[in-house]
């Protein structure tokens, strides 16, 4: 057989299978699409109609605030640590709190750091290990710690936060967990990246990604019935399910071996049949923006590869071994869009492979080469439909990251989907590689940098 037929066979095959891959995706897609736009219309016309907006800044205490653990687990984070406590301790607008910042013994660098913010609402806790253990693992130290702490202060925190070393805290967070703990045993809210203008494409898809995430998808996933994951900041937990969690597991509520502990919490607090709740509310009538946890997210492709590979192991590999398939449907359909990632890579290496293919076919026929790369029309078909099915992903990716970030990072997530899929398909393969050799053991940490400007 001739190999210019040869490889245009290749070709199509490859091009037919990510195309019927992508067309059931896409059609998941839309109807995701179809539900927060139709949720979005309804609340238009009814809540918003009936209610005034609500701004965090007018929140009012109903009754004493109560106390709130916030826990950050560190290792090798002398570099922003102490920057990140002396934030969060000028920003946050709130009387009652306590941050419990996790080092170990090992990392003398950190506990100096930690150490150099002499404020009575800062412990440190040291794990008596050598580190990097697993965050999880540092977590569940820090609760111990809790526990010490309530005992011989004789209070008991009325929910507990979870933040990284790194995070930029916004200064009404606790007053809304406070406001709210009482109505979901965990609340999350939006995580938006900050704009890093030396990685516009690598650390600037971050953005994209978590736009639409937390404006879209989290909302759909409340609305239909599925527990709320947390995404490690910017969440509490309440105290008394935090605890259940830890009867359960011989008293340690994270899961040590976990590469996603946080994504996991949520969905074994949703389980117990207890309520999540995804919060996006604005700060002020004056200032534009809801209340957010932000960060600088990583900006090289190398810890970009790390971080993401990390949570496509603990989500869609190990996280479909622990947690399984259970809940209702809406449970279900939600499980599975989360453990699709190693999938939507084979198809994505499919997709490329088959351009490449055609693309050196037809070129070789523009040379003049006695070469035909043609398609049959079922293909053309497929392929035609798929192309507008990416152009409304592409144009609703653009809408939301304008919404969070405006048009110059709208127009910009186009082309950084690229980036995103190249990035999805090289943590594909570190996160197979990894949890075929047994999974990750110790913190797959990645390089963190804090802000030298705070935004609001």
């Amino acid at each position: 057989m001739d190999i210019a037929v040869m490889l245009s066979r290749a070709a199509a095959e490859l091009a037919l299978f990510a195309g019927a891959g992508f067309l059931l995706f896409g059609i998941n897609d839309l109807l995701v699409d179809l539900i927060y736009f139709s949720r979005r219309l309804w609340r238009s016309v009814t809540v918003y109609r009936r209610h005034r907006p609500a701004y965090a800044s007018y929140w009012v205490f109903k009754e004493k605030p109560g106390f709130i653990a916030i826990l950050v687990p560190a290792w090798d984070e002398a570099a922003v640590i102490a920057s990140m406590l002396k934030a969060t301790l000028k920003r946050l607008d709130y009387p009652d709190y306590r941050i419990f910042v996790g080092h170990y013994r090992n990392d003398p660098a950190t506990a100096a750091a930690i150490a150099s913010i002499a404020d009575p609402r800062v412990l440190p806790v040291q794990v008596e290990a050598d580190g990097p253990t697993t965050k999880a693992d540092c977590l569940n130290h820090l609760y111990d710690a809790l526990i010490a702490f309530e005992i011989e202060s004789g209070r008991s925190a009325k929910a507990v936060v979870l933040h990284d070393a790194e995070d930029v805290v916004h200064r009404f967070e606790l007053r809304i967990f406070d406001g709210l703990i009482d109505r979901a045993a965990v609340i999350q809210l939006p995580v938006l990246p900050l704009v890093d203008s030396h990685s516009r494409w690598i650390s600037g898809h971050y953005c994209d990604e978590f736009a639409e995430a937390h404006i879209k998808e989290l909302v759909v996933r409340e609305a239909v019935g599925a527990a709320i994951p947390l995404a490690g900041v910017g969440c509490a937990i309440a105290r008394k399910p935090l605890a259940q969690l830890a009867a359960m597991e011989d008293g340690k509520p994270f899961a040590g071996s976990s590469m996603t502990e946080d994504y996991e919490v949520g969905l074994r607090i949703g389980a117990l049949g207890l309520k999540t709740m995804f919060v996006r509310i604005p700060a002020t009538p004056a200032e534009p923006g809801v209340v957010a946890t932000r960060g600088h997210f990583p900006a090289t492709l190398g810890d970009a590869v790390r971080q993401k590979a990390r949570w496509l192991g603990g989500i869609a590999l190990s996280g479909w071994d622990r947690l399984g398939w259970t809940g209702g449907l809406g449970e279900r359909w939600m499980r599975m869009r989360d453990r699709r990632g190693p999938l939507a890579a084979l198809l994505l290496l499919a997709a490329y492979s088959a351009a490449l293919l055609w693309s050196q076919l037809w070129l070789a026929e523009l040379l003049g080469a006695p070469v035909q790369a043609r398609m049959d029309h079922t293909l053309t078909l497929l392929l035609t439909i798929n192309f507008w099915l990416l152009a409304w992903r592409a144009l609703l990716r653009a809408w939301f990251t304008a919404s969070a970030y405006g048009w110059t990072e709208g127009l910009l997530s186009v082309p950084r989907l690229v980036v995103g899929n190249v990035i999805a398909m090289l943590a594909a393969f570190r996160a197979v590689s990894l949890h075929l050799g047994g999974g990750a053991r110790r913190w797959d940490k990645t390089r963190h940098i804090f802000p030298a400007e705070l935004p609001q």
